[in-house]
């Protein structure tokens, strides 16, 4: 079993806390048979035990990066989940201080992990941004999403991304910093109607953002967003696109019952 990435440095009161969503990702990124899915379509050749020269170093991007443990897992661990090690991460997400966690545990689940061999991938950055907007067309070979799931009456506004602050409330003052702080959690979790509204919008720009010949991404849904229904909508986007779904948790049921979707070209 691969280790999971300390996240004790976190501060939980701004940046969502590693939660059974989160070790989903990382059970399921890292067992047998998604593994072998990965080595297969970015160049590891089994026999050789070595990646094809030919093959790109693939960029993986995680939207909504948060506490960094599923980036920092699956970077620190690439030699062993892709194959390969040639790869670079890239983490994006609305908040700052989800940013700055995301760096410091990418950063130290690598430095881990190496202990004097090249195990891990290259980690770029987190930036501040909204979803996919920071990231050019076409160039996404892995993206991972844990998006904001729960069903709730809206969607929190944003922060200011270029100054990262709150927004004046509807009564015209300005949010307190207690006030803040809920905002900032909250936009890791609500979901607005069916807890669709940010994965939707994610969902239009799958198509552009992914590499179009090997470009796959893994999206968390929770019973309450209808996941029947996306793979329905997936599937209509034509005949070269498939969806799978590779992680389960909640066997015993229950609203909150956990899928991982994997959306690619091909495969």
């Amino acid at each position: 079993m691969l280790p999971t990435p300390s996240t004790s440095h976190v501060d939980v009161n701004l940046v969502y806390e590693p939660a059974e969503d989160s070790f989903l990702f990382l059970d399921t990124l890292s067992s047998v048979a998604e593994s072998s899915f990965l080595k297969d379509r970015f160049g590891y050749d089994p026999q050789r035990r070595k990646r094809d020269v030919q093959s790109p170093s693939p960029l993986i991007v995680e939207v909504g990066v948060g506490s960094g443990v599923i980036l920092g897992f699956l970077t620190a661990h690439a030699r062993q989940i892709l194959g390969r090690n040639d790869v670079l991460s890239v983490g994006v997400d609305v908040s700052r201080p989800a940013c700055q966690a995301s760096t410091d545990t990418v950063h130290v689940a690598c430095q881990a992990a190496s202990n004097g061999s090249p195990e891990s991938g290259w980690f770029f950055t987190s930036l501040i941004a909204d979803l996919t907007s920071v990231i050019r067309q076409g160039t996404v070979d892995v993206l991972i999403c844990n998006p904001p799931y729960v069903p709730t009456a809206e969607v929190p506004h944003t922060l200011d991304i270029r100054t990262q602050t709150a927004k004046i409330s509807n009564n015209g003052e300005e949010q307190s910093p207690i006030a803040e702080e809920a905002n900032l959690i909250s936009l890791s979790y609500a979901g607005g109607t069916d807890g669709m509204e940010v994965t939707n919008r994610l969902l239009e720009q799958l198509p552009t953002a992914l590499d179009s010949k090997r470009g796959v991404a893994y999206i968390l849904l929770c019973n309450q967003n209808r996941p029947d229904e996306v793979v329905q909508r997936i599937r209509q986007w034509g005949a070269d696109w498939t969806v799978h779904v590779v992680g389960r948790s909640g066997k015993h049921g229950g609203w909150e019952k956990l899928q991982i979707l994997r959306i690619c070209r091909g495969g």
